[in-house]
């Protein structure tokens, strides 16, 4: 029996049992289907958060208070041996590596303008603020270069605070009430949407010395240095250990690189897409069950014509590669529909749900594909070897 031969016999019985054939075909096709959809939208949120994460800058320090101990806490929140401070922001420009430095301090509060009042996030924040973050103005300024410990009462309104208050009036030197305090508002923030639940167009910045001031505060929230991109973030952050060790005489405080932070924020979204990815191998697994089951039928309908073929003179492994080819073919092929009906799904949903990340990680699809060949053969092995040990004689007399 040639080579040929055996191929034609394999695919001459997949096309005559066409429902087996479907139906075999159709379970690995559905595990493939669901490791593509759901390794897709797992891909695309991973995209969204880092890109979330990453629109403000990578080159980031964030400074806190409190030396974050073995037991999770932050003592900053209890009560430092120091807080951090203005003066603390403006040691860490004597560092080589640093670009700019921020002291940050947020809150909530009233503000009043044009007999209107609403309650935002406000935001204490230097002059540096808007080019540390990437973050751009559309009307005006943004905070001016001033004494830091004494600013001018200086605001700059979100889009969405700016349109509540003034709709489409220029607010440019308008007077606003944020608490008990007044401000003359110098520039209106470009649109910047939500970020990860906040949203940073209802929101009014002002400096960080006048912010201490409304919310009462002695020290900062946090610090945020903006160093070179080309610096080792290790160095960068041992530099500025170093400074604040020597202002405060101990480590009471916590430095975060946002590099970091990134890292093991993709950790855990690398950990949650392969565990989708193993959820979607399960209905792969279930394919594989019925592809065996369906195997074993299909031996057992032709004893006759196997022991026919073993009466012509082919070999037991002749036999074993024929109904080897036949599982292959069947899982290739649910293989090659689950990768058209997935990608298929997965690119209706990026088109018609706009705010759904749908991103198809070809290395899972690739694995899912080599998978599914691999349960082919796999799942051909038994019946294949059961075929093939049947005798002929008792092989044709059970037609």
């Amino acid at each position: 029996m040639k080579t040929a031969d055996t191929f034609y016999f394999a695919f001459r019985s997949l096309s005559a049992h066409r429902l087996r054939t479907m139906l075999s075909a159709s379970g690995i096709a559905i595990g493939i289907a669901a490791v593509i959809l759901l390794t897709a939208i797992g891909d695309g949120i991973q995209r969204f958060v880092l890109s979330e994460f990453t629109q403000f800058g990578t080159n980031i320090i964030t400074i806190t208070p409190g030396k974050i101990t073995t037991h999770g806490g932050s003592l900053g929140a209890i009560g430092s041996a120091r807080i951090l401070t203005i003066d603390d922001a403006l040691a860490m420009q004597h560092s080589r590596y640093t670009q700019f430095t921020n002291a940050s301090v947020i809150g909530n509060a009233e503000i009043r303008a044009s007999g209107l009042s609403r309650r935002v996030t406000v935001y204490g924040q230097g002059p540096d603020f808007s080019r540390a973050f990437n973050m751009q103005v559309e009307i005006g300024r943004f905070l001016p270069d001033d004494d830091p410990r004494n600013p001018r009462a200086y605001a700059v309104l979100g889009a969405k605070v700016h349109n509540e208050l003034f709709g489409g009036k220029n607010p440019l030197g308008e007077i606003i009430q944020v608490g008990g305090s007044r401000f003359r508002v110098i520039g209106v923030m470009a649109s910047k949407g939500h970020v990860l639940g906040f949203d940073l167009d209802d929101t009014v910045f002002i400096p960080t010395t006048r912010a201490l001031e409304v919310f009462n505060r002695e020290g900062v929230m946090e610090i945020n240095v903006s160093y070179r991109p080309e610096a080792p973030v290790d160095i960068v952050v041992e530099d500025i250990r170093n400074i604040l060790i020597a202002r405060h005489g101990r480590e009471d405080f916590t430095v975060k690189p946002q590099q970091q932070l990134l890292s093991t924020l993709s950790t855990v979204l690398n950990v949650l897409k392969f565990a989708v990815a193993a959820l979607g191998g399960i209905s792969l697994l279930v394919g594989a069950v019925g592809m065996v089951t369906l195997m074993h039928i299909a031996v057992a309908e032709r004893v006759a014509e196997i022991g026919l073929l073993t009466a012509l003179g082919a070999t037991r492994g002749r036999i074993r590669t024929l109904f080897l080819i036949e599982s292959t073919v069947l899982s290739t092929l649910g293989g090659l529909t689950g990768l058209t009906v997935g990608a298929g799904i997965a690119w209706l949903l990026k088109i018609f749900i706009a705010n759904l990340p749908v991103y198809i990680p070809w290395n899972y699809v690739l694995g899912a594909l080599t998978v599914s060949m691999v349960i082919g053969l796999a799942a051909g092995v038994l019946p294949a070897m059961r075929a093939a040990r049947l005798n002929p004689v008792e092989a044709l007399r059970a037609e």
